[in-house]
C-alpha cells in the first residue's frame, strides 16, 4: 500500500492544515505495515525491536544496534533496506579504513588536468555501518557531519547527501578485541540504540528452516518509494505535541543532568530526539498526537546510550538504562492529555 502523493491536499482538515489528520495516520500505517511484515519474512521475533527500528527511520532518527555477533543485527538493517527500496550501501568498518573511503577524496584526473571529486560509500540514502566500532576514531568522526547536516565536506567544498537519508550501525560490545569506543559526539548523533539477544529456542528452530535454503532477504519486494519516504517523514513532525510533553520531556532530560549516578547527562539534542521518536510512535500507534507513554517507552533506547556512569554507579553496579528507568518512574507524568 503507498501513499498517494499527489492528493495530499485533500487528506488536511480545512481547520488545521499543518497537523497531520486520522486518515493520513492510517495510511502511514499502511505503508509502515507492509514494510513491517516484509522484515519479518526475514527476521524472526523481536517485534518489539523491529517496531524501534521502523520507529528510528518514519521519525528520521539514525539507529545504533550493540550486541554480540551473530543475533541478526545486520540481516534486521538489510531486511529493513530491502522493503525500502531505497539505494543502499553497506561499509565494513575495519582498522585500516580511512576517512576518504567513507566521504570521499580529491583525485587527480589526468584527462581534465585537475583534482576532481569521486565521491566515497557514504553517498547513498540508507548506509549500514557494520561493526563500526572496529575502526579507529578518526575513520569513525567522518560520519559527524554526515549524520547531522546530512552533508560532506571534502577540502572545502560541501556535496549534499541523498535524500532521504539513514543510518543504521552495528557494534560489538567494547569489551570485544578489536574494538574502539565511540565518541561521545558520535553517540549523541544516534537518535535510537537497542540491543537484539539471543533468541528463544522456538525462534531459532525458525531462523534454521527459513536460512536452510536460501536468503529469504532476495525474495522482499520493496514496499515503498523515495518520495512516500520523505512525505511520510515531514507528516511525522506534524504530529501534535502539546506544551505538557514537551515540559514532561524536559524534566526527564533534565534530571540525567543533576543525577549522582550520571557523569554525563542527556543533551538538548537528545530532548528532540526523544520528541520526535515519541511522534513517530504515535503515528504507528494509530493517533496524530503525543501521549506520556509514547515518552515513557522511547526514554531509555534513546537516551541511555548517550549516558556516560559515575564511578560510583560502575562500582554499584549500576547501568545507564536502569538510570533512565528511575528517572522516569520519579518524573510526574502529565495528565489530561
Amino acid at each position: 500500500m503507498g501513499l498517494n502523493i499527489e492528493d495530499t491536499g485533500d487528506w488536511m482538515s480545512d481547520n488545521d492544515k499543518n497537523r497531520v489528520t486520522n486518515q493520513e495516520v492510517e495510511r502511514i500505517r499502511g505503508v509502515v505495515g507492509g514494510i513491517e511484515e516484509s522484515i519479518k519474512k526475514v527476521f524472526v521475533g523481536k517485534g518489539d525491536m523491529i517496531r524501534l527500528m521502523l520507529t528510528g527511520f518514519i521519525s528520521g532518527l539514525h539507529v545504533l544496534i550493540e550486541d554480540v555477533p551473530g543475533v541478526g543485527k545486520t540481516t534486521l538493517a538489510r531486511a529493513l533496506s530491502a522493503g525500502l527500496g531505497l539505494d543502499f550501501s553497506r561499509i565494513q568498518f575495519t582498522p585500516d579504513l580511512l576517512p576518504g573511503d567513507i566521504i570521499g577524496m580529491n583525485v587527480w584526473n589526468q584527462v581534465r588536468n585537475e583534482f576532481v571529486f569521486k565521491s566515497g560509500a557514504i553517498m547513498h540514502q540508507f548506509i549500514l555501518a557494520d561493526e563500526i566500532n572496529r575502526a579507529s576514531p578518526r575513520t569513525q568522526s567522518s560520519l559527524l557531519e554526515a549524520m547531522q547536516e546530512e552533508s560532506v565536506t571534502v577540502d572545502g567544498v560541501t556535496y549534499a547527501l541523498p535524500d532521504p537519508f539513514f543510518v543504521v550501525a552495528t557494534q560489538n560490545p567494547s569489551s570485544f578485541t578489536g574494538s574502539f569506543h565511540l565518541p561521545e559526539g558520535e553517540i549523541d548523533r544516534f537518535g535510537i540504540s537497542f540491543s537484539i539477544g539471543y533468541p528463544v529456542e522456538e525462534d531459532e528452530r525458525e531462523i534454521l528452516r527459513r536460512f536452510q535454503d536460501d536468503d529469504p532477504i532476495t525474495r522482499i519486494i520493496p514496499q515503498t518509494s523515495s518520495d512516500e519516504i520523505k512525505h511520510v517523514r515531514a507528516l511525522v513532525r506534524k504530529v501534535f505535541v502539546s506544551d505538557d510533553i514537551r515540559d514532561y520531556i524536559i524534566s526527564i532530560t533534565k534530571s540525567t543532568r543533576h543525577n549522582e549516578y550520571l557523569f554525563l547527562g542527556a543533551s538538548p539534542r537528545s530532548s528532540q530526539h526523544l520528541q520526535r521518536a515519541a511522534q513517530g510512535r504515535a503515528i504507528l500507534e494509530g493517533r496524530n498526537f503525543v501521549i506520556p507513554e509514547d515518552v515513557m517507552e522511547l526514554a531509555v533506547p534513546v537516551l541511555a546510550h548517550r549516558l556516560i556512569l559515575s564511578a560510583e554507579a560502575k562500582m554499584k553496579g549500576t547501568t545507564p538504562e536502569k538510570a533512565v528507568e528511575e528517572i522516569v518512574e520519579e518524573t510526574t507524568v502529565p495528565v489530561g492529555i
